[in-house]
C-alpha cells in the first residue's frame, strides 16, 4: 500500500481586523468547492465555538480548531496533515486581524506554510487599500500572501479603485475577488459572537448565493498545492476513565465544545452519553456529568420549566457523583439566572447564587489553572474565557486561573463536593489527569 500524501491546495483566510468578513467569506469558499464536488476541510483559529458551527454547515464536514496556546505546535501540525491526506481543498479562517494575540494567526499560517488571502472591508475606500495590504505583506515579508479580497464593493468603478490602489503597493497584490455590497450577506451577530448556525433559518440560501457570486472570480480554481509534511506521532493518553460514563448536555443552550475535548475523553477511556437540557431529558445513567458552556440566558424559560432535567441534576450532585460545568453550564447550576433585558428563569439551585448577563464583556482571554486534585498535582490546564454574564456563587474558591498578559486576577473555580464549576473553558489535553480527576478517573 502506498503511503499517505500529505499535501492538498489550501489558503489561510485572514484580515486586518475583527468585522472584515473572514467567516462570510470562508464559508463562501467552502460552500463554492463543496458545489464542484471537492471533500473541503476546514480549521478556525483559535478558540471559538460559533464560528466553527457556520462553516460546518458550508463545508459539510466537521470543523476543529487550531489554536497554538492551547493545542501546541505537533497537534495543529498533526491536525492538519491528517486532513490534506483526506481532502481536495483545505481553508482555515483566521482570528481577529492577521498579526493579533500571540500567537497570532500569522504565526499559524507561517508554521503552517499556507497562503493568505486578506479579506478587507473596502467600504468607504479606494485606492488606499494598496497601502493597507502593502502594510501586511510588509509587516513580516517571510509569510505567503495569494492576494486580497474585497468585500463590500459598491460598484465597477469602485472596483476600478481598487485594483488600482492594489497595482501601486509595493510589490503589486492582485484583487482576487470583490464582493459586491448589494449581493454581501451579513450573518447575524449577538453578545459572544454570531447566532448559532441552527438558528439562521436562511442560512444554506446565503451561502449558495455568495458561493454563486465567488464562483466567476479567480477563486473558482482551486489554490496552490501545500506540502504539510508529515504528521507527528499522536500523544498518548493514560486510560484513567475506564469504565466511566459521562453524561454531556448538548444542544442550542449547551454547545461550545470542543470536539478535541469530547476524543480525548474517549481516548481516555470513558464513554460518552449526550442529552438536551432544552429537551427536558434527564440524566442518562451516568458516572459524571459535564455542563458546557453556551447559552442558557437565551432560553431561560425553557429551562426553568425543564424539571426532569433538572432534577436529575440535583439527585446526581446529591449522591456525590462528579459534576464539571464550564461557564454555561455553571450558570444553569446557580438558583436564578437574569437575562439581558432583565427577565429571569429559576434554574436547578445546585449551588446557591445567581447570574445577570450584563451589558459589557466581563471577562475575555486565555488562563492557565491549576487544580490541587489527586493525582493532577504539577498539571497546568489551558483555558480561554469569554463571557458577558456576572455570577455570584455560594460554594468555596478552589483555584483562580492565572492570565496569560494579564496581572490581575484570573477567574475563579468553585467546589462544591464533587462539583467543580467556572467560567473557564478548558482545553482538556493540556492536562489530562486534571480532566480525569474532575470526572472521577483513576488517579495517574
Amino acid at each position: 500500500m502506498s503511503e499517505p500524501t500529505y499535501s492538498c491546495p489550501a489558503l489561510f483566510i485572514s484580515a486586518p481586523a475583527s468585522g472584515h468578513g473572514k467567516t462570510t467569506i470562508t464559508a463562501a469558499l467552502a460552500r463554492l468547492y463543496r458545489r464542484q464536488g471537492k471533500r473541503v476541510t476546514v480549521f478556525k483559529t483559535g478558540p471559538d465555538f460559533l464560528d466553527p458551527m457556520v462553516l460546518e454547515q458550508a463545508s459539510g464536514q466537521p470543523v476543529a480548531n487550531l489554536d497554538l496556546w492551547m493545542a501546541g505546535q505537533d497537534h495543529v501540525r498533526r491536525q492538519v496533515a491528517l486532513a490534506a491526506a483526506q481532502s481536495d481543498v483545505l481553508l482555515v479562517e483566521g482570528v481577529m486581524g492577521l498579526y493579533d494575540g500571540e500567537p497570532s494567526s500569522a504565526d499559524l499560517a507561517q508554521l503552517l506554510g499556507i497562503p493568505v488571502v486578506a479579506v478587507i472591508n473596502a467600504r468607504g475606500m479606494g485606492q488606499t487599500i494598496g497601502a493597507l495590504a502593502q502594510g501586511l505583506l510588509a509587516y513580516r515579508p517571510e509569510l505567503k500572501f495569494a492576494g486580497v479580497l474585497a468585500n463590500g464593493v459598491a460598484s465597477p468603478r469602485h472596483a476600478q479603485m481598487l485594483r488600482q490602489g492594489l497595482q501601486h503597493a509595493r510589490p503589486s497584490v492582485p484583487l482576487l475577488s470583490g464582493l459586491q455590497r448589494d449581493l454581501q450577506f451579513a450573518l447575524p451577530e449577538r453578545h459572544l459572537g454570531l447566532v448559532a448556525a441552527p438558528e439562521i433559518a436562511d442560512l444554506d440560501a446565503r451561502l449558495d448565493a455568495v458561493a454563486e457570486r465567488m464562483s466567476a472570480t479567480s477563486l473558482a480554481n482551486l489554490p496552490a498545492s501545500v506540502d504539510f509534511g508529515t504528521p507527528p506521532e499522536e500523544r498518548s493518553f493514560l486510560r484513567l476513565l475506564e469504565g466511566k460514563t459521562i453524561a454531556v448536555a448538548r444542544d442550542l443552550a449547551f454547545s461550545f465544545i470542543y470536539t478535541a475535548n469530547l476524543d480525548l475523553l474517549q481516548q481516555m477511556g470513558a464513554t460518552l452519553a449526550f442529552f438536551s437540557p432544552l429537551a427536558d431529558q434527564a440524566l442518562p445513567p451516568c458516572d459524571a456529568v459535564w455542563l458546557p458552556g453556551g447559552y442558557p440566558e437565551l432560553y431561560l424559560q425553557t429551562l426553568q420549566d425543564a424539571q426532569r432535567t433538572q432534577s436529575s441534576l440535583r439527585e446526581h450532585a446529591a449522591a456525590g457523583k462528579p459534576l464539571y460545568a464550564e461557564c454555561g453550564g455553571m450558570l444553569f447550576l446557580l438558583e436564578t439566572i437574569i437575562g439581558m433585558d432583565g427577565a429571569s428563569g429559576r434554574m436547578c439551585g445546585v449551588l446557591p447564587g445567581q447570574a445577570a448577563v450584563q451589558p459589557r464583556l466581563q471577562g475575555l482571554g486565555y488562563q492557565t489553572l491549576s487544580l490541587k486534585l489527586p493525582g493532577a498535582v504539577g498539571e497546568h490546564l489551558r483555558c480561554h474565557t469569554f463571557h458577558y454574564s456576572r455570577a455570584v456563587v455560594g460554594a468555596e474558591f478552589m483555584a483562580r486561573g492565572e492570565r496569560l498578559f494579564d496581572s490581575s486576577e484570573g477567574e475563579v473555580v468553585y467546589r462544591r463536593q464533587q462539583i467543580t464549576a467556572s467560567y473557564l473553558h478548558a482545553w482538556f489535553r493540556s492536562a489530562p489527569r486534571t480532566v480525569a480527576a474532575l470526572f472521577g478517573g483513576a488517579a495517574a
